[in-house]
């Protein structure tokens, strides 16, 4: 046999072994892309489960002014009382998950999600509201903080999904200037319905100071306040703030590793 048609063979054999493998690499691929969205689905499927335990609030609608009533342009009408904007099943959400500690609701972005909080700040970090695997995950309280939110500062983790589930679209706060649609956000507990104004989006290291922690009510915290609406990227005044003021941090993932977008609220009401 000549050496020509030796390495003719042998030309076709490794064309051969480089097609299997680029079609093994291909089907890899495939399988990775089908498994990955069949998993985005079955947390987008339980979550969407999970909305029926929630009731939106009928808000009353407002009513115009008849010529001849005996209302005047110096009896300004009866302000509505505050309702928060849906009411929850805390009875039904608990039995199917003692972790749950309260429902948060971001109107400008309709995000409405259930927090849970184990004392342990990996167990749901990739497990879902009803414990299945699922890199969803679900929105936990950072685990030295207590599950009332009643520190000084009560952190709430949850994903930056790329389906824009979780808190997915929490950065459009920013980017779409979406605060300016409504600036606040609500946390629903058996306790009391805890409303929030925002006060700073900013995007800060894995480690920054917006992380700090508080044993308990001061004049730090005041301090801290003050320091991290100095730090925001927009201008979100506060009426009022001081050393006994609550604050709720909302933090997601940002571009780079070591990097986090955060929206902090301080409390001004619970209902």
């Amino acid at each position: 046999m000549s050496r020509k048609s030796n390495k003719k063979k042998s030309g076709s054999a490794l064309l051969i072994v480089i097609i299997i493998i680029c079609i093994g690499v291909a089907a890899f691929a495939a399988y990775k892309l089908i498994s990955i969205g069949l998993e985005y689905k079955a947390g987008e499927d339980e979550y969407a489960r999970l909305q029926k335990y929630t009731y939106e609030t009928n808000k009353p609608e407002k009513s115009d002014t008849v010529a001849g009533s005996e209302e005047t342009a110096d009896e300004p009408a009866e302000e509505e009382a505050v309702k928060p904007p849906i009411e929850v099943n805390f009875e039904e959400l608990k039995a199917i998950n003692p972790d749950f500690a309260g429902w948060l609701y971001v109107g400008a972005e309709n995000i409405s999600y259930p927090i849970v909080y184990s004392g342990d700040n990996d167990y749901y970090l990739h497990r879902t509201f009803e414990r299945a695997d699922n890199f969803a995950g679900t929105l936990f309280i950072e685990a030295k903080n207590k599950p009332d939110f009643n520190d000084p500062n009560t952190i709430i983790y949850g994903h930056n999904m790329k389906n824009q589930s979780m808190f997915g679209k929490l950065k459009f706060l920013y980017e779409f200037e979406d605060y300016k649609t409504d600036d606040e956000f609500w946390i629903l507990t058996e306790n009391g319905s805890y409303r929030y104004k925002m006060f700073n989006l900013e995007v800060t290291k894995a480690t920054g100071e917006v992380y700090t922690l508080f044993s308990g009510p001061g004049e730090n915290v005041k301090e801290y306040i003050s320091d991290r609406i100095a730090e925001s990227y927009v201008n979100l005044p506060v009426e009022s703030y001081d050393e006994n003021s609550k604050v709720v941090t909302l933090s997601t993932c940002s571009a780079a590793d070591d990097e986090r977008f955060v929206v902090q609220g301080i409390l001004v009401g619970v209902y």
